[in-house]
């Protein structure tokens, strides 16, 4: 278990500093965030003596270093649009995004797991067949169409929930289910094929011979040995919520991290820009490094290998 520990990680340390080095390197290649910020009219000499305030003029290597060694310290810099040092800046949007994530993926699970096991039992019934049309239907839909209709409908048809911001329960619920139907395709398909994987193993059969119960035999044979595939699931959804949640979050005027990272772009903020991203990224690899830690917990073949 220590070796595999370790090797996870060494790898969540290769991964962060690609990130961070495709970040970095990728910002400079969209434009000059001097000329940006000071705009057109600004003189030559008053763009060069904002570069060199900001550090934007010495070499690139540098100033990855420089950002990097402060990364591993919680020191990200100033931001260029804000002038104001950028972790406070992220901290008090992550709670907005987190409690986005947190509410998609609660209803994606309350509601594909259930639906995933049903369908699975019931295999080729009406209920399966709804499953799955609901799979293609959400698989097909873009989330900003979605949220756009959703708008329109409960918000400006029926006057049901507000259609941007937050603050309340109900300016949480539209862009939840937004990025709850965005991750429940995956939830159903999973689940189901787990299920499917495991009701007609020998152990199934044996329990059912006995005379279990058939919740007895679900709960306790057919779920627990299909939740590794379960869990393997809930470290990609929690990953694309944190990651993927920019445009719900654009569209219904969340104030949380990824539109404050549409902004950023939007200024050419370099310094909150990598740092956003960065930050994301390092939960999104704690999430999947968890992921797999309960992996090896729940299968230490897996760690074994």
């Amino acid at each position: 278990m220590g070796e595999y520990f370790l090797r996870r990680l060494v790898r969540i340390a290769l991964v962060w500093l690609g990130i961070s080095l495709i970040t970095f390197f990728l910002l400079r290649l969209t434009g000059d965030p001097a000329r940006n910020v000071l705009g057109e009219l600004a003189t030559q000499e008053a763009v060069e003596q904002y570069r060199r305030q900001e550090g934007l003029d010495r070499p690139l290597p540098e100033q990855y270093l420089k950002f990097v060694s402060g990364a591993i310290v919680g020191d990200f810099g100033r931001s260029l649009r804000y002038q104001q040092p950028i972790l406070p800046i992220i901290l008090e949007r992550l709670p907005a995004t987190l409690e986005l994530a947190a509410a998609s993926l609660f209803i994606s699970f309350a509601v594909g797991v259930p639906l995933g096991i049903i369908a699975a039992l019931k295999k080729d019934k009406a209920i399966d067949f709804f499953a799955r049309g609901l799979v293609l239907l959400a698989q097909g839909i873009p989330n900003f169409f979605l949220a756009i209709l959703l708008i329109l409908l409960f918000g400006v048809t029926l006057r049901w929930l507000p259609t941007g911001g937050r603050g309340t329960l109900q300016h949480l619920i539209l862009p939840a289910l937004v990025l709850s139907f965005i991750l429940l395709p995956l939830t159903v398909r999973v689940t189901r094929a787990a299920i499917l994987d495991v009701m007609n193993q020998n152990y199934v059969r044996m329990a059912r011979a006995k005379g279990m119960r058939e919740n007895s035999i679900l709960l306790n044979h057919m779920v627990r040995n299909a939740s590794l595939p379960i869990l393997t699931i809930l470290g990609v959804q929690a990953a694309s919520l944190l990651g993927g949640s920019i445009v719900t979050e654009t569209v219904f005027s969340w104030p949380g991290v990824g539109r404050l990272i549409v902004s950023a772009i939007i200024a050419r903020d370099f310094p909150l820009v990598q740092a956003s991203v960065l930050i994301i990224a390092s939960a999104v690899v704690v999430v999947n490094f968890i992921v797999d830690i309960l992996y090896g917990v729940l299968d230490p073949r897996i760690t074994a290998g």
